[in-house]
């Protein structure tokens, strides 16, 4: 399946709606999503881009209120079915948070605790461990390190920790909420760095207010408005020469 921005589609979402209690929160959202690139979601506070990125790996479950309608497929598979395992579904999409979330435990734990669950041999952990924080650009700084606590790693150690926690599993998307904005403009970079990198193997959805953010780092960008994505494509299109008036009154500073 391909998608009109010219990659195979990883995410087909298809008319998605979703209400929290009687706020319908999302509506009919459709988007294709491409494999191997980095897909931003902007628009101001409260618009449901967080929303939206917590529907492609059912963290929305969590919420009692909560009802979605609509299809979500992740290479082919309806992640709503009633026969998804939810736990493999979430190993599948990782998901890294705004704000960093070590577990209060060694470097070596935080990493290596999500493959133990899911499995892995004793003997391959600590392969396992030190690939994924190669590839979370944090080996150099704590290999001779790990069994030292994470919280006394700086914030974008942290942060970068827990996307090696991520990709310890071995996802196929990852999901970002903002994971930025606690951090400050050196860490914010080594983050977009890795972000860049990390797209050759993963599919990647950001949600970020930092237009210059996204610009840098994201391939497309969606935008929405009260629970409505206005546009979507290229982010140099969307950027350059926006479609619709919203997008270019919010890329433009004039509200949000």
């Amino acid at each position: 399946m391909s998608s009109d921005l010219g990659k195979k589609t990883e995410i087909q979402v298809k008319d998605l709606n979703l209400w929290y209690g009687d706020n319908h929160a999302l509506h009919d959202v459709s988007i294709n999503i491409p494999k191997n690139s980095v897909t931003a979601l902007i628009g101001p506070s409260g618009c449901g881009k967080s929303t939206f990125l917590r529907c492609l790996n059912r963290m929305n479950d969590l919420i009692p209120s909560c009802r979605i309608e609509g299809d979500v497929h992740i290479d082919g598979e309806n992640i709503y079915s009633k026969n998804i395992d939810v736990v493999d579904l979430r190993k599948r999409v990782g998901m890294v948070f705004q704000k960093p979330n070590p577990f209060p435990m060694s470097i070596y734990d935080n990493v290596s605790y999500g493959p133990k669950i899911h499995g892995a041999k004793k003997s391959d952990l600590d392969g396992i461990v030190e690939d994924a924080l190669k590839s979370g650009a944090l080996w150099k700084e704590v290999s001779d390190r790990l069994q030292s606590s994470a919280l006394d790693l700086s914030g974008g150690q942290q942060q970068r920790l827990c996307i090696a926690r991520t990709l310890a599993v071995k996802p196929e998307v990852i999901l970002f909420d903002e994971p930025c904005s606690a951090l400050d403009p050196l860490s914010t970079s080594k983050i977009e760095d890795l972000i860049l990198e990390l797209k050759k193997d993963y599919t990647i959805v950001i949600v970020t207010h930092n237009m210059q953010q996204a610009a840098r780092v994201s391939d497309h960008t969606a935008f929405f408005l009260v629970g409505d994505m206005v546009e979507f494509g290229k982010t140099e299109q969307i950027f350059e020469s926006p479609q619709e008036k919203s997008t270019e009154d919010y890329i433009t500073g004039r509200f949000g």
